[in-house]
């Protein structure tokens, strides 16, 4: 879906943000990337929309290179929802800004409608149909930028922070509409710093350093205890259920039942030592 090769993009005060990237994103992958502030993630998937152009190196988007080619037509492939949703959102009304997208990828009538009030049902915003967005809490922006990345129907969908502000139940609406996403063969690509949703939402992880991936592999060999130098040096801390895992023998990336049945097996040992 698309591939990075010795990507490199300094932006004009001479940062370079990015370092030499070379990344396959295969079609239908559930992909999370992991970094500290300022290591190059939001950079990178911006390179995917042609929002920045990379000073070396290319990328491709369906085998094809991203080059010159107008944003508005790599939106028809890859659909992005920013980590400050205030900055994508114009429209006086939440209806009008779910239809904005897929209108000008030339969606009409019946097919827009349908298009619109089933992204709103996904993400719960049914009910402000006809509200000014501003009129939102912020966790209710972010999720109606959300719908706007669902109602373009793109084969590739790029999540920016997409849990921040939201609440557990939140949280959970959002796990479940990437795993629907997947489940209809979408490409979904998360930027996160909470790594119990990226441990729990991610079938591959990538950890990014100062412009360059230092870590890629699946949430149970990232989070590994072995793996753990590199998530500190990039200011990360694994989810607490890993670190329990591992002080457990349970692995990286261990189920609820597990845990609990290790955990009556403790206390039931505890009592028996003690009779």
């Amino acid at each position: 879906m698309v591939e990075a090769r010795g990507l490199a993009f300094a932006y004009p005060n001479g940062v370079l943000a990015l370092d030499g990237i070379d990344l396959r994103i295969e079609r239908g992958e559930r992909l999370a990337i992991i970094g500290q502030n300022g290591s190059g993630k939001s950079t990178l998937v911006r390179h995917f929309v042609g929002l920045l152009r990379a000073t070396s190196g290319e990328v491709r988007l369906d085998g094809q290179p991203v080059g010159r080619r107008h944003v508005a037509e790599l939106a028809r492939t890859v659909a992005i929802a920013f980590q400050n949703p205030d900055r994508q959102i114009f429209a006086a009304r939440v209806r009008d800004e779910v239809a904005f997208g897929p209108r000008n990828v030339g969606l009409r009538g019946a097919p827009l409608d349908e298009r619109v009030a089933a992204a709103l049902s996904a993400v719960g915003l049914e009910r402000w149909t006809d509200a000014n967005p501003y009129d939102l809490g912020y966790s209710r922006r972010k999720l109606l930028a959300l719908a706007s990345v669902l109602a373009m129907g793109a084969p590739m969908v790029v999540l920016d922070e997409p849990t921040t502000g939201q609440d557990a139940r939140g949280v959970r609406l959002v796990e479940a509409i990437v795993a629907d996403l997947t489940a209809r063969g979408t490409t979904v690509v998360v930027i996160s710093h909470d790594m119990r949703f990226v441990a729990e939402a991610a079938a591959r992880v990538v950890v990014m350093r100062a412009g360059r991936i230092v870590g890629d592999g699946s949430p149970a060999s990232v989070f590994s205890e072995e793996e753990w130098p590199i998530l500190r040096s990039t200011y990360l801390e694994p989810p607490l259920a890993a670190r329990l895992g591992a002080r457990l023998g349970l692995g990286a990336t261990p189920t609820e039942e597990a845990l609990m049945a290790r955990a009556r097996a403790l206390q039931d040992g505890d009592l028996s030592g003690s009779g």
